[in-house]
C-alpha cells in the first residue's frame, strides 16, 4: 500500500519540519511539491532534493491569498496530474503579554497558520473527491492547550483542531481522512535561536527531558497519510514527548 505515486503538498516546506517531511514522503514514493513564500526557499530544496532522483516540483506562493492558492493548485494538478496528500504545515507565532500585542500579530498569525489551512484544503479537496481517496494533515501545536504570551498562536492552532474535526465530519464519506498533529518542543532553528536560558527552562517542563527530531513529526505524518490508514480520521495526534499531559 503506502504513498507510491501518490501527490503530497506541503505548505511551508522550504525548511524545518516541512523541509523534513516532505523528504520522507519523496523517499517514500511520492511526488512531492514543496511550497514556500520565499520562492529562494523553494528553489533551493527542490534542486536539493532533484540532486537525490526525488520526484518533485515547486510552488511559491502566500497561502493567505486565495487566487495564489488556486494558482499553485491549478500548477500541480497540470504537472503531475492532481492532489492526493495535503499538509498543512505553514505556520508562525506572534507571541506577547495581552496588554502588548497589537492588532497585527492578531492578523498575521491566523492567517498563516489558520486561513492559509482552510484555503488549501478548500483548494485540494475536490480532486481528492474525484479520485475517492484524500489525506489531509493539519500540523497544529501543544500551544493550543494554551500557554502565556500565546494568545494568537493558541487560538490559531485550536482553530486548526476545530477544522480538523468538522473537515473529518464532512469529508469521510469521500474516502478522505483529516487528521491532525500537534508537535511539543521540535530541534529546530527557530528554537535554536531562543536564549540558551529559555531552552533550558523550557526543557525542564519535558517529561523526557529532550526536544523531538524533525524526524518524529515527519514519520507521524507518513503514517497517517498511508492508503493503510483509512480508518483513522478527526483525531489529534500529540507528538510532544508527553508536554501535552500538563499545562504551563
Amino acid at each position: 500500500m503506502g504513498i507510491q505515486g501518490k501527490v503530497a503538498l506541503i505548505t511551508g516546506s522550504g525548511s524545518g519540519i516541512g523541509k523534513r517531511t516532505a523528504e520522507l514522503l519523496a523517499e517514500n514514493g511520492a511526488k512531492v511539491v514543496i511550497n514556500d513564500i520565499v520562492k529562494e526557499k523553494v528553489d533551493e530544496t527542490v534542486k536539493e532534493f532533484k540532486e537525490k532522483g526525488l520526484e518533485v516540483m515547486g510552488e511559491a506562493c502566500d497561502i493567505t491569498k486565495k487566487d495564489e492558492v488556486a494558482k499553485m493548485v491549478e500548477n500541480i494538478v497540470k504537472n503531475f496530474g492532481g492532489i492526493d496528500i495535503l499538509v498543512n504545515n505553514a505556520g508562525m507565532e506572534r507571541a506577547g503579554a495581552l496588554r502588548k500585542l497589537r492588532e497585527e500579530d492578531w492578523d498575521i498569525t491566523i492567517n498563516v497558520n489558520l486561513k492559509g489551512a482552510f484555503l488549501c484544503s478548500q483548494a485540494v479537496h475536490g480532486y481528492m473527491v474525484q479520485n475517492k481517496f484524500g489525506r489531509i494533515i493539519n500540523i497544529a501545536s501543544r500551544a493550543w492547550l494554551g500557554g502565556p504570551g500565546q494568545a494568537p498562536y493558541s487560538s490559531a492552532k485550536a482553530g486548526m483542531i476545530g477544522l480538523t474535526r468538522t473537515l473529518a465530519l464532512e469529508l469521510g464519506r469521500r474516502g478522505i481522512t483529516v487528521n491532525c498533529i500537534a508537535p511539543g518542543l521540535i530541534d529546530t532553528p527557530l528554537f535554536r535561536e531562543l536564549p540558551e536560558d529559555r531552552q533550558k527552562i523550557l526543557l525542564t517542563k519535558q517529561p523526557t527531558g529532550k526536544l523531538g527530531s524533525v524526524d518524529d513529526i515527519g514519520n507521524a505524518v507518513l503514517f497517517l497519510v498511508d492508503e493503510e490508514a483509512s480508518f483513522i480520521t478527526g483525531q489529534v495526534l500529540y507528538v510532544c514527548g508527553g508536554r501535552s499531559l500538563f499545562a504551563g
